[in-house]
């Protein structure tokens, strides 16, 4: 029996995805062209994946993109990753999804000709940023 779950997003930029990875200290290992890589779970269970992010040594979080979507999904024996690696799906999920929001408002927003002024966190860990544009 699987432990595997797999937890849908609405990211859809595997560059951004691997950016936000990045600044977030995740190792990940992504597969070549027409390939995948293994999600290691429970028990020596595998899964594959286009992407996986190391989170222990035993247990790892594969990212998938849905082919009816075109949005990513993460799969993950998340108990497990929960207890070796520290944290859970939720918190996972709501992190890389915040820094993936976060860079993806940045790039729009230089996109469309404004500039960044400034950016808070909140005690909540709300980012709240604040733009200005020169008109013409």
């Amino acid at each position: 029996m699987s432990h595997f779950t797999t937890v849908q997003t609405k990211i859809n930029n595997l560059m951004r995805l691997e950016l936000v990875l990045k600044e977030l200290g995740l190792a990940y290992t992504k597969a070549e062209a027409n390939q995948s890589v293994h999600v290691k779970g429970y028990l020596g269970q595998k899964t594959e994946a286009q992407i996986v992010i190391h989170a222990s040594k035993t247990y790892d979080i594969g990212v998938n993109i849905d082919a009816k979507t075109g949005n990513a999904t993460f799969v993950a024996d998340w108990e497990f990753v929960e207890t070796t690696a520290g944290y859970s799906q939720d918190e996972f999920t709501r992190k890389v999804v915040q820094r993936y929001a976060y860079h993806t408002v940045k790039e729009e927003v230089t996109k469309r000709g404004y500039t960044l002024e400034e950016e808070t966190v909140d005690e909540e860990n709300h980012i709240h940023v604040t733009v200005s544009s020169w008109g013409d």
